[in-house]
């Protein structure tokens, strides 16, 4: 699956999270790695999602990941960490 059916571009995303602003939402962000989702990662975001009305998780890229966590990292790519990501229902971007 590709990263494009997962998540709007920037531009989309800006537009909907304006409306949803100008609406009264609140919107919270958080990023991470989540190369291997866990239990602690799941209360996180819910936690995270229980600040505010939309939550927006960004994501560090491949590269990032391998600097920050060393050879052979992440274990799941990009695509991979954003279809999970996206499955949680505590994400809305």
């Amino acid at each position: 699956m590709s990263l494009a059916k997962l998540a709007p571009d920037i531009p989309t995303l800006r537009e909907r999270l304006s409306r949803a602003r100008r609406a009264g939402a609140r919107v919270v962000f958080t990023n991470g790695c989540f190369d291997l989702l866990h239990a602690g990662h799941v209360r996180y975001l819910a936690a995270a999602r229980a600040l505010g009305d939309i939550l927006v998780v960004g994501l560090n890229d491949d590269a990032a990941i391998e600097r920050l966590k060393g050879p052979g990292r992440p274990i799941m790519r990009l695509a991979e960490r954003a279809e999970v990501l996206t499955a949680l229902a505590a994400v809305d971007h």
